[in-house]
C-alpha cells in the first residue's frame, strides 16, 4: 500500500473534497458500494448514486464546512472528531460529530456517524 492509500490519507482526501464541495473527488474516496450509517446501525445511503444525491444537496449550503478536531487511526479504521458548520432550516449553526471510517484497499467501505447536539449561532 502506498502512503497516499493509507487510511488516514484517504479520509483526509475525503474531508478536503467535502470542504471543497467537490462531489466527484469525494466519491472517488469511497468504494462504489460503500455504505453510510448513523450510529449505531441506521443505514443512510448505499452506493455512489445515493451518496451523490445526498452530498449534492448538502453542498448547496453556503456555510458548509467541517473542521477536524482530532483524528485517531488504528489499522484500517479512522475516527474523526469534527465540528461541522451548517445552514439549518432555523439558521446557521454547527454540530459536533464523530465519524468512524473503515478503509479497505485505499477506499472507504463504510462510515458510521454519531451526531451531537445542534447549536445555532
Amino acid at each position: 500500500m502506498f502512503e497516499s492509500d493509507s487510511p488516514a490519507a484517504v479520509v483526509q482526501r475525503q474531508l478536503d473534497a467535502y470542504n471543497a464541495r467537490d462531489v466527484d473527488a469525494l466519491l472517488a474516496t469511497y468504494a462504489p458500494d460503500a455504505r453510510q450509517y448513523e450510529h449505531p446501525a441506521t443505514l443512510l445511503v448505499s452506493g455512489h448514486d445515493a451518496m451523490r444525491g445526498r452530498f449534492a444537496a448538502r453542498f448547496q449550503e453556503p456555510d458548509l464546512h467541517a473542521r477536524l478536531v482530532q483524528r485517531v487511526v488504528m489499522d484500517n479504521l479512522v475516527v474523526d472528531h469534527e465540528i461541522v458548520t451548517r445552514n439549518f432550516p432555523e439558521g446557521k449553526g454547527a454540530l459536533e460529530l464523530v465519524a468512524i471510517y473503515e478503509v479497505v484497499d485505499g477506499l472507504i467501505r463504510s462510515q458510521v456517524v454519531k451526531l451531537g447536539a445542534k447549536r445555532l449561532d
